[in-house]
């Protein structure tokens, strides 16, 4: 006979609410790398300039939200999310001029996947066996993937993503429990908003204004960022960390397999061996017993 289920059980609509919302979020991660590789690949923007567009439309966006929500507009958001939503935007708007949309992808949600498990140790999680031999293994597709060679992708861009996905793992972190989802994430963009205005003053003689990049840069403000972060905080709610990090290992896929279908690019026998590595590393990182 089944069990009871718990009181303080989600209810199937609850979970379905939930499942919907991380399932939109997702498909925002893959249309912000691919957005941002076709900008700044495929028309004359500069990353400081697509960073600065980006954070500012998406600010926007959500002023407009929370706007037309009926009640009070509250305050909320911190600068040190703010903080880290600006320095995952800016590495990884740099680290976009010379990696493909499925390569940025991978090492961008590779890295927040590590930062979740660090962040989990240092909270006290105890770690089973088949955890650390998947934590191994990612790493070892990491290196695999960096290492030297013919189809090795630059090494400074790389390292840009990796600390762009540390970034974004903090600010993941940080929104989880959050009462406000909406209110937070501009609370967030607002604060990002000057720091990305003063990065693209620091950067004024290299600036690079572009009609067409500018449009891409403002997709991914308002649509895939701005809306796409307060669904993704929104869904955090009902999310455990687990399933957190489990949902965004198939975001290297979907941007990995749009970018063939619409940018053109290709996807190579290193790539796809350390695609295998790291994200079924990762997977066994997973405590699926509690996701």
């Amino acid at each position: 006979m089944p069990a009871a289920p718990s009181p303080d059980a989600p209810s199937a609509p609850t979970r379905l609410r939930t499942a919907g919302l991380a399932t939109l979020a997702l498909l925002a991660f893959a249309g912000n790398s691919l957005l941002c590789r076709a900008a700044l690949a495929h028309t004359d923007i500069d990353p400081a300039s697509f960073t600065a567009i980006r954070i500012l439309s998406g600010a926007m966006m959500l002023v407009v939200l929370l706007a037309v929500r009926p009640g009070p507009l509250p305050a909320a958001g911190s600068w040190r999310s703010a903080a880290a939503l600006f320095v995952y935007a800016l590495a990884f708007s740099y680290a976009y001029t010379a990696l493909s949309a499925g390569t940025g992808a991978l090492l961008l949600f590779g890295a927040v996947q590590a930062t979740m498990l660090v962040a989990g140790l240092l909270g006290g999680t105890r770690w089973r066996a088949l955890q650390a031999l998947g934590l191994g293994l990612a790493l070892a597709g990491l290196v695999g993937l960096l290492w030297p060679g013919l189809s090795a992708p630059p090494l400074t861009p790389a390292l840009l993503m990796l600390a762009a996905g540390a970034a974004w793992g903090i600010y993941t972190l940080r929104g989880r429990g959050l009462p406000d989802a909406l209110a937070a994430t501009t609370g967030n963009f607002m604060r990002a908003a000057p720091l990305a205005v003063l990065a693209a003053g620091l950067a004024w003689p290299w600036l690079k204004p572009d009609f067409e990049g500018a449009l891409l840069a403002l997709a991914s403000g308002a649509l895939t960022s701005g809306l796409g972060y307060a669904i993704w905080y929104a869904a955090l709610r009902g999310l455990s960390p687990q399933s957190a990090g489990s949902a965004q290992l198939s975001v290297p896929v979907i941007t990995a397999l749009a970018g063939v279908l619409l940018l053109g690019e290709a996807i190579d026998l290193r790539l796809a061996l350390g695609s295998l590595a790291v994200l079924g590393g990762i997977a066994l990182t997973l405590d699926w017993r509690r996701a």
